[in-house]
């Protein structure tokens, strides 16, 4: 027996380390080569592994008993996540229920609709004052006292597992708060806590930002911030409250394990991993997608898989589509289970514009098959703008994209970031607040989501067609984000509309429900099940293939079309009516 699985089993009790040796022999290898590749160079390695061991034996032996058995149902299992019955559902938690326990008093809500996975968008306690909606976390042991407390979390896990719905949480990162813990101690001159951030001279931050991009070129130019108390410009990706982590150390890597183990020991069963493009700095490149940022998310990743294998994890990685199949790693070396397809959302919001499903076509394409146990995550809005520069691959120029642009930043919706992005809800930028049609454009997106292979999420609100909110323009702390143009609370006059079709809210809820009640029925709709597009005869048609016998016919136009069903192998014919879409 190695001295690390040693140190790993000395935490657990006896009965339990059959199981502990079973899942170290298979994921060992991996987690040690990806660790030594990143930090074996460090003096010390060897007992630094075996002490990393001995924490995660540690908290091993803290996961609660229903945990334990989720764990080895799943292990049993290892697709569950990719059957047709799984649906998402994302949220903020004061907007959908005020807190933690108004969260769980909406279970019934999200029960009707067919949810099986509700991710809560941050709920750990943030930055004081500005928080970047909560994306600058101070705490990862602690709930925003403003939703609650971690018994009021567990309560909540506890009731969703009861209710068949796993709880997603987001773990940022790439950074921590400036009044973080770490933060606080680099700043009051912990040296250990100084390490865990990059802190460069004025020379060395200008030479980074010569090849660096900006997520946030007007509201927070730059990837410094010049801070007093560190006596140098700490990296801030993001905003200059939020401080990039240096995971050249290992300690950084450490700490954030423990902190994903100990919120996995509450309850939590998917991780979404925000920014995780950003991980690793190298001189003279963008600093995103390093070959180094892989290997710590295999590190984490075997990690997860011997200390809680119930457990998912989500890449954040909102990147060209040739670039996410590397967030999934491969059989040898898994990385996450998941990944937004953030590039077929921008597509099928492209094709209601152009009236063309090229682009949709073009994504497709260019989307490989995934590694078995892994799945991609498909949505139509979330908190987020929509990038239209990701599609630059697939648009060929970006004057199409600004084009796209220009229909929905001149319209229902607003720009973001110079023109390139675009803010709104589902409902404002299909116009489903209204038109008819404008519900069967609202439902054509969802119906990409659901048929196209993955893990489908609903956007809270879009099932009631929830309108654009401009109120956050009097708080001077939103005001300069126009993201919180589609974070508006729960609409509850909505809510009580949800079963009458004579009103917006009551038509959408009834055709999002019909659909996810098509998908559930059909077994070719699993993710994993081969996808491929099949040739139209109209450039606003799209005929997608699932498996041996589903074909979906999508009508990305305002015009009637007529489709002969004998090029697809079928008899007769079908006419969609304008935005309009058939499952057969």
């Amino acid at each position: 027996m190695s001295h690390s699985l040693r140190r790993l089993l000395d935490g657990l009790p006896p009965a339990r380390h059959a199981d502990a040796q079973r899942r170290f022999a298979r994921h060992e290898a991996v987690l040690a080569d990806r660790l030594h590749r990143l930090y074996g160079h460090l003096l010390g390695h060897a007992a630094w592994f075996d002490n990393l061991m001995a924490g995660i034996g540690g908290l091993m032996a803290a996961r609660p008993a229903a945990l334990q058995a989720l764990d080895a149902a799943r292990e049993d299992e290892p697709r569950w996540f990719c059957a047709p019955t799984m649906l998402g559902y994302s949220a903020y938690v004061d907007q959908f229920g005020r807190d933690l326990r108004g969260v769980k008093k909406r279970i019934p809500h999200l029960r009707d609709l067919g949810v099986t996975y509700l991710h809560l968008l941050p709920f750990l306690r943030p930055r004081a004052g500005e928080s970047d909606g909560g994306f600058a976390v101070a705490s990862f042991d602690e709930v925003d006292p403003r939703f609650g407390t971690m018994a009021d979390l567990e309560d909540l896990t506890a009731a969703l597992r009861e209710a068949g719905i796993s709880l997603c949480s987001d773990l940022i990162l790439n950074h921590v708060a400036d009044d973080h813990p770490w933060a606080q101690g680099a700043m009051t001159g912990d040296t250990a806590m100084r390490a865990f951030f990059h802190v460069l001279d004025e020379d060395k931050a200008y030479a980074y930002e010569r090849t660096l991009g900006q997520v946030f070129p007007q509201a927070a130019p730059g990837n410094f911030t010049h801070v007093d108390a560190m006596g140098g410009w700490v990296w801030t990706t993001f905003y200059p409250f939020q401080w990039d982590l240096n995971y050249a150390n290992p300690a950084v890597f450490e700490a954030v394990a423990a902190a994903l183990l100990r919120l996995a020991n509450r309850g939590i069963d998917v991780f979404r991993l925000d920014s995780t493009a950003f991980l690793w700095k190298r001189l003279g490149t963008d600093c995103m997608n390093q070959p180094e940022a892989h290997l710590l998310l295999q590190a984490l990743r075997a990690i997860v898989d011997i200390a809680a294998p119930g457990v998912l994890l989500k890449a954040e990685a909102i990147v060209p589509t040739r670039e996410l199949p590397a967030y999934f790693g491969d059989t040898k070396a898994p990385e996450c289970h998941l990944a937004y397809h953030s590039t077929l959302m921008t597509a099928g919001w492209a094709a209601l514009a152009e009236e063309d499903a090229g682009l949709v076509r073009a994504v497709a394409a260019a989307t490989p098959p995934l590694p078995s146990g892994a799945s991609w995550l498909t949505y139509v809005r979330c908190h987020d703008d929509i990038g239209w520069k990701h599609l630059l691959a697939e648009a060929g120029s970006l004057d199409r994209l600004a084009a796209v642009a220009r229909t929905y930043n001149e319209g229902p919706g607003i720009g973001f970031q110079g023109g390139l992005a675009t803010n709104g809800t589902a409902a404002a930028l299909s116009g489903a607040d209204g038109s008819e049609e404008g519900l069967r454009r609202l439902l054509l997106v969802h119906g990409l989501a659901l048929c196209f292979g993955g893990l489908p999420v609903l956007y809270m609100g879009d099932e009631l067609a929830m309108a654009n909110d401009d109120s956050y323009l009097a708080d001077p702390a939103k005001a300069h984000d126009s993201r919180w143009i589609q974070r508006a609370p729960f609409d509850e006059a909505r809510y009580a509309e949800r079963g009458d079709i004579t009103t917006p809210a009551g038509r959408a809820y009834a055709g999002l429900r019909r659909l996810i009640r098509q998908r559930r029925e059909t077994p070719d709709l699993a993710a994993g099940t081969p996808c491929t597009v099949l040739p139209a005869g109209d450039p606003a048609l799209l005929a997608l293939a699932r498996g041996e016998r589903f074909l979906g016919l999508f009508n990305f136009s305002g015009r009637t079309l007529t489709v002969d069903l004998a090029a697809y192998g079928r008899a007769g014919t079908v006419t969609l009516a304008p935005w309009d879409q058939v499952w057969l």
